[in-house]
């Protein structure tokens, strides 16, 4: 089995170490990653600069490629000019802090799933709910296993997966399910500042704040110490609640009627 592994905390995050460990027990791991944080860039691409790939080496050994963009490009590049064999998953992560709601718009970590996705490949997106003192230990052997699972399908259809894994160990984790992404968002707060020059400055001080309440959202099951699993997709289009746009006369509308 042969796995991309990325991430949007960089190519030294102590969470990337964590699944790299985890995959590497089942199949080949090929590491390329930002060299710096790219958190919140979202599907962010480059398109002015040159990306430039920099081995990294860590305790006198090959670890991965360091890339100088975005967790996209680095799926991007990777499937493209780096590995010489295609991967059979593309896992990106484990993200510290969860990606559930609205701010999964937001996420490099899920972007480069969906990157894979775009790219006709399968793509899972690795994260826990926990930003200041993070647990790997369940995400990583969850990760593992079902990458390792999704790795074996003959002949699948490609697909992305947005999961979200309680920071604890596995045995205080109540289950797993397939979820819906619920509405929940990062309620703004800035903080406003200024620098020794006297040029005011703000800082994104908003937390992430749970909107929908059903049992079947990720945030609720993330919540209820369970493993959110949630299908993402990269068409945006008409859908069902779309319907009350019928009603307008988009005819009389283009005419000036």
């Amino acid at each position: 089995m042969r796995f991309l592994l990325t991430n949007d905390d960089g190519i030294y995050a102590q969470g990337l170490a964590a699944i790299k460990q985890a995959l590497e027990c089942v199949g080949d791991v090929v590491v390329i990653a930002p060299v710096t944080e790219q958190s919140a860039v979202g599907h962010t691409i480059t398109i002015s600069d040159p990306l430039k790939v920099i081995p990294i080496h860590r305790s006198g050994e090959f670890y991965g490629y360091g890339i100088t963009g975005s967790p996209a490009d680095c799926v991007k590049l990777g499937v493209s000019c780096i590995m010489k064999d295609p991967p059979d998953v593309v896992v990106s992560g484990i993200n510290r802090g969860e990606n559930v709601g609205i701010n999964v718009l937001y996420s490099g970590t899920v972007s480069a799933a969906t990157e894979a996705l775009i790219l006709g490949y399968t793509g899972i997106a690795l994260s826990v709910d926990n930003y200041f003192d993070p647990d790997y230990s369940a995400a990583s052997m969850f990760g593992a296993r079902i990458a390792s699972r999704l790795a074996s399908m003959k002949d699948p259809l490609p697909f992305a997966l947005n999961i979200n894994c309680p920071s604890s160990p596995i045995e205080e984790i109540k289950g797993v399910r397939i979820t819906r992404q619920g509405d929940s968002r990062i309620v703004d707060q800035f903080v406003k500042r200024e620098n020794p020059r006297g040029t005011t400055y703000y800082w994104q001080a908003g937390i992430t704040k749970i909107i929908d309440y059903a049992d079947d959202t990720d945030a609720i099951c993330l919540k209820n110490k369970m493993i959110s699993i949630t299908p993402i997709h990269y068409k945006l289009g008409y859908h069902q609640e779309d319907s009350k746009l019928d009603g307008i006369d988009l005819e009389a509308l283009f005419h000036g009627d």
